[in-house]
């Protein structure tokens, strides 16, 4: 008679060994005078599930060989399944499509399957088998559970971190100095209000070695850099954040209003490109907003503006781009504006820094009176007062007043000489608005634009034109309009005038009124449009 042999280790219970478990099959073949044909092991594969490598093997060598095999020989039963209704299921099949009778080390060779006290051990065999696969799950799952109370974090360590043992065979994750500094800028960037896309190729560039749309979300998401451990409910148990042994590379504060600002964030509709900085600010003369994009000429790529309504007509962006930098550079500021500018600044500062002293105080008694709040929340907890899903609700919110109040307290309140002495050494700065510009990303870009022109930046005639500039501006018009880079529209010259009159003197001497049509954009041909 014909047997063949299947043997399983588990990645947990080491307990029963491959070698063993051979020496006893081959041992019981032996006596019962049972050749082996052949000899299948699934090292490390779940008792659960029959998908494992060896074992669909074994039932290709069945079909192969059909006819040839009378008997499947385990150690025990455990080894087969410990999934009760597929291994009784998995039995019936073998021995009636294939005439294969399973048979463990401590049953005999003759047994009698199809008599009912022997499908009633067998069954009961199982269910022992499965309640203790059930038992092992439920001490892993508790053990996870304990350790990451106990602040540990299991498993490989998340970009930022190595994995490294203190010799006490247990795992540990230390700060990777390189990769801590990628995260840390992350969490920045993030929190200065720049898009993860653009943070993504950012730190690509410096190192970032993760990929995928989600990299920046997930490292923004991991509560891991703030030095926490998120420890998962279990049965009654709630989910809950522990303070972790490793060392944190970001704040908890940053952290917890990175979440927040992840919660609300929705998604962008149009996404502004560093290629087409005034695509989003720039509009036509007629009004709409101009799109910008790559045109394939001969021999390569140029970069053209257009107008959605005149889509015949394409602007070159090289062309628009130089005459706007030429705009910038020509407006600046004064020297005695920026005189004026530091010392106001330093005279406007004066009463905010006592009230900031003042406001730092009672943050400071806010954030211990949020301290309070949780403690009682998880005293209530405790003693079954509230029900989790209360408990996880304000407990979020609590932790996000928090992180808020903390984040506000970030950086140390400077005195007034060293205030004084930021002014004088940064105003000079902005006396060159054009480097200023080129310093900035596109969004910092679209902001300066719209501060200055207040979204009337158009493109008409073949030139700028703006029906506003910021007065702060003004001196710098005439220059710009001899260089003819920007035409100014204004109504009226003077803000104490209504804008639809001027006023003029007749020949008595007596003031008089001359009422004026609103201004507009004229509309030039197309043929002013350059192609």
């Amino acid at each position: 008679m014909n047997a063949i042999g299947y043997l399983r280790l588990s990645t947990k219970d080491q307990s029963k060994s491959l070698e063993y478990q051979e020496s006893t099959v081959r041992e019981y073949c032996r006596r019962n005078n049972l050749n082996i044909i052949a000899l299948f092991k699934d090292n490390g594969e779940d008792s659960y599930t029959f998908d494992r490598p060896d074992y669909r093997a074994l039932e290709i060598f069945l079909k192969k060989f059909k006819g040839e095999c009378q008997y499947l020989i385990v150690l025990d039963h455990d080894r087969f399944s410990r999934n009760l209704p597929e291994a009784l299921m998995k039995i019936a099949d073998l021995e009636s499509n294939h005439g294969v009778k399973v048979l463990s080390t401590n049953e005999r060779v003759d047994l009698d399957t199809s008599d009912p006290d022997v499908f009633m051990k067998r069954a009961f065999d199982y269910m022992i088998a499965n309640k203790e696969l059930f038992t092992i799950r439920n001490r892993t799952r508790q053990g996870i559970r304990n350790a990451k109370e106990n602040g540990r974090y299991l498993g490989r360590a998340p970009y930022g971190y190595k994995n490294t043992n203190d010799g006490s065979k247990k795992n540990h994750i230390h700060i990777d100095q390189n990769q801590a500094v990628i995260v840390e800028r992350i969490f920045n960037d993030y929190l200065l209000g720049i898009a993860p896309y653009i943070i993504y190729k950012t730190v690509r560039a410096m190192g970032f070695s993760n990929k995928g749309n989600s990299a920046i979300h997930d490292i923004l998401n991991n509560c891991l850099y703030a030095g926490l451990i998120r420890v998962p409910a279990l049965k009654d148990l709630p989910e809950k954040y522990v303070k972790g042994i490793h060392k944190p590379i970001i704040t908890e504060a940053e952290y917890w209003t990175a979440n927040k600002m992840l919660s609300n964030k929705r998604p962008e509709k149009v996404r502004p490109d560093e290629d087409f900085p005034l695509r989003g600010v720039l509009k036509c003369w007629c009004g709409q907003s101009m799109t910008a994009g790559w045109s394939k000429g001969r021999k390569q790529y140029y970069l053209y503006y257009r107008c959605h309504i005149h889509n015949n007509v394409n602007v070159p962006g090289k062309l628009l781009h130089e005459q706007f930098d030429e705009v910038l550079k020509d407006i600046c500021f004064e020297p005695q504006q920026v005189e004026f500018l530091q010392l106001a600044a330093k005279a406007l500062l004066a009463e905010p820094l006592k009230q900031k002293q003042e406001r730092l105080k009672e943050k400071l008694n806010a954030i211990s009176a949020v301290n309070v709040k949780i403690l009682e929340l998880e005293e209530k907890f405790m003693n079954n007062q509230i029900e989790n899903t209360t408990y996880q609700t304000w407990f979020k919110k609590y932790k996000e007043e928090k992180a808020s109040l903390e984040m506000s307290l970030k950086g140390n309140p400077k005195s007034k000489i060293e205030i004084d002495s930021l002014i004088d050494r940064i105003l000079p700065s902005l006396t060159n608005l054009f480097e200023i510009y080129e310093k900035c990303n596109i969004f910092q870009k679209h902001a300066i634009v719209r501060g200055v022109f207040k979204d009337n930046l158009v493109w008409a005639g073949g030139l700028l034109r703006t029906a506003f500039i910021d007065p702060t501006f003004r001196h710098n018009l005439q220059r710009i309009n001899k260089k003819g880079l920007l035409f100014y529209e204004q109504p009226f010259d003077s803000s104490d005038i209504s804008p639809v009159c001027t006023r003029s003197r007749s020949r008595t001497g007596t003031v008089s009124h001359r009422c004026l049509r609103p201004a507009r954009l004229p509309i030039p041909p197309s043929g002013h449009f350059l192609r």
